[in-house]
Formats: structure tokens, sequence, C-alpha cells
């Protein structure tokens, strides 16, 4: 069956926008998606027709948004594979991160090890920094090759008998390349080390299931994957979250309070003090259930051809550098306009009402690794069209000639 992006483009109200006087053309996706209705439907409904604080409250009301929330818990652990009690919601990824750097790094001492790489997110590189200035651990870096594919001969030699804990990306949320998780678990673990996935990319541009990839920690957010932003999702094999100490104190996470002893909640509700993003938990599982209704291999396929369909129309144009060309990359184009600031050639852009991001991308070791300091993103989602895609390179070709 052919994918039907026009049904997909239906249920996104946004997307029937103009910017400029123009069509808008989003792909930004990569930063943060748009939301279906079926994901605005469900929060606005909570909110108007059952809301109240989850746990404690015994009364209907309170009942049944609990219900609707460790539903949503539900939802997140048979999407990536995982039980719910392996699922702790959090504010966003980056919290997820901080939270194991934090717990995990109590136990570490000066001359541990942890093993990134160059590729990742400022949020899976300053927690463990922290670490680094606190207690003396030492950070070591998969380095990236020159098309975008991390070097795992050279991550063999950087595991030794200190290494602690690697922690990389999933996708590479400027270069699309998608890392072999698999086999960097297997040689992490056989050092002696626990992994953490960045999976904020990886979870909306590939199906992820967790107990496949082994890994001990899982990271996503759900702004990312067509839901609402302020709630993320840490996975955590269970034996690994039982072994962590809370990260923050407050209600729910305890087990019982006295003036002399306090005694913690067993996992997941051990990591979630006080009153917690409830409406935007309901809101990922709507986006959950909404992604699970679609064929996501042909929405992975439909993906994969915008970014072709753009990535020939480049080959050969003089002045454009496309940032990482790993084989079997996810549908982020990173690159630079020869003669001009990343920043200028979006506001260019956004003038044909294509919205690009561009800068840094939070990922400045990358940027330096490839010798710029910044670039222009396009990522392609599953509502964007072939139009789109031939409208973008228009635009891009108008943003050239402007700076030559």
């Amino acid at each position: 069956m052919a994918f039907d992006v026009e049904a997909i483009r239906a249920q996104f109200p946004i997307l029937a926008r103009q910017v400029h006087g123009k069509p808008l053309i989003y792909l930004d996706t990569a930063a943060s998606a748009q939301k279906p209705d079926a994901v605005l439907d469900a929060m606005m409904s909570l909110a108007r027709t059952s809301y109240a604080n989850v746990h404690r409250g015994l009364y209907t009301l309170a009942n049944e948004t609990t219900q609707a929330y460790e539903n949503a818990r539900e939802t997140v652990a048979r999407f990536i594979n995982a039980e719910p009690s392996e699922i702790v919601w959090t504010k966003s990824a980056t919290e997820a991160v901080n939270l194991v750097a934090d717990t995990f790094g109590r136990s570490l001492k000066a001359g541990d090890e942890i093993v990134l790489s160059e590729m990742e997110h400022h949020a899976n590189i300053v927690p463990w920094h922290f670490l680094r200035e606190r207690y003396g651990v030492v950070l070591k870096f998969i380095p990236v090759t020159d098309d975008g594919r991390l070097d795992l001969a050279a991550y063999e030699g950087l595991l030794s008998e200190r290494t602690r804990m690697v922690a990389v990306t999933h996708m590479s949320n400027v270069l699309g390349t998608v890392n072999d998780v698999r086999r960097i678990v297997d040689l992490a673990h056989a050092a002696g080390a626990l992994t953490l996935i960045d999976g904020c990319q990886g979870v909306v541009h590939t199906k992820v299931d967790v107990k496949a990839l082994d890994a001990d920690f899982y990271v996503f957010s759900g702004h990312k994957l067509y839901g609402p932003t302020g709630i993320g999702v840490l996975y955590g094999k269970a034996e690994r979250l039982a072994a962590l100490p809370p990260y923050q104190g407050g209600g729910e996470m305890i087990a019982s309070v006295s003036l002399t002893e306090i005694r913690y909640a067993d996992p997941p509700h051990r990591f979630e003090a006080g009153t917690p993003a409830i409406l935007e938990a309901v809101g990922l599982g709507a986006a959950i259930d909404w992604l699970n209704a679609i064929d996501r291999d042909a929405a992975f396929a439909h993906e994969h051809a915008l970014y072709q369909r753009v990535v020939d129309q480049l080959d050969g144009v003089n002045g454009v550098r496309i940032l990482g060309t790993a084989p079997s990359k996810g549908a982020v184009l990173s690159f630079v306009v020869e003669g001009a600031h990343a920043h200028d050639v979006a506001q260019v852009l956004d003038r044909y009402g294509v919205a690009v991001r561009a800068g840094t991308h939070c990922a400045e070791p990358l940027m330096t690794r490839f010798g710029v300091t910044s670039s222009a993103r396009a990522s392609f989602a599953l509502y964007n069209t072939e139009a789109e895609a031939d409208a973008f390179v228009n635009a891009l070709a108008k943003a050239r000639s402007f700076f030559s």
C-alpha cells in the first residue's frame, strides 16, 4: 500500500498555515515535531473532563487520571519492548541523562572512565563533564570518520578495565548516522561497563527494541516523537534502576518518611518526585498510539526518499557542503553554504516559507571535527512531501545566489 502523505498531513492543523505569504514547509522535526490532532485532542479531553492529580487520590477524577497516566507508561513500555516498571517519566531526555549521570556517578572514583563520542548532543556530554569536574572521572571520545560514522576500531581501543559507562547516540541529530548500537553495547559489556543510549532521534526513525539492543539505559523525549514538550523517558533495566539512589526528593518517591528515617519507593516511582507532567505523559501515549496505527516501515521509506531526492538534486552543486554521508543514515541533511553563515541561510529560506534549523545543533565538538562553526539542517518527517523537498532545493538555490 502506498504511503498516503496527504492523509497524514490532514491530521496536523499547523501545516495549513502560511509564512510570509508562502505555504509553511516545516523541515525542523529533528528539533521538535509538530503534533497531530490525536495528541492535541487527548490532552485537551483529559484537561476538560477528567483532570486531577495522580496517585494518592481516591475519588473518581483522580482514579481516572491516574489510570490514563499509567496507561501511557504501559504504552511507552510496549513501544520499546520494555516492562512498565522499567519506564521512568522525566521532563526531557536531557533530564533522563542527568538522572543517570548524577546517580550512577556517585559511585565513581578519580580515574574511572566514561566513553562518549564526538557526535554527541551536548545533553549527552555536559552531564558527564560534571563527573569529571566533581570526581576526577576521565572522559574519552570515540572519533568520527570523514563520512560521519563512529570509528568502532578506535572505540575498542578506548575501552579499558577502568571504563564504567559508554554513552552514545543511537542516531546523530546532525549527521543522521544510525550507529551500530548492539555492537557498541556488546563491546562495552565485555569490558565490564554499562551503557546509555541517547534515542531522541533513533526512536523516531527506527523501530526500537531495548531487549534486542541490550542497552542498560535508553532515553528519549516526547516532543520529537510527535508528542508534547515537557515529557521524556528513561528506560533502565530493572536491576540497573534498582541499584541507583534517588535523584530528587519529594512526594511520590518515598515509601515512608519519619523525623529520623526515609525509606525510598521502588523504581520507577523512586525517580519521580513531585507532581509529574500528567497531561504531557498522556499526550505522549496518544502520539505512540497514533504512530502505531501507521505503517512505520513505509513512513521510514518515505522520509528517506525525500532526503535522497534532495541530495540527488544537490549533487555537484558548487558552494554547498553536506555533512555526513554514512550509508543507511536517517533523513537529516546538515549543510554549509560557502560564504554564508548558517543563521543567514536559515533567515533567507524562511522568506520562502522554509523552516530549517541553524547553528551548532548543540553539538559543538562535532562542528569542530568537521571544521565549521555552524551549519543549517533540514530534517524530513512523515508529513513532508516531494513538492516540499523540491521547494526547499529551489529556495536554497535562491539563497546561494543571494550570497554569491
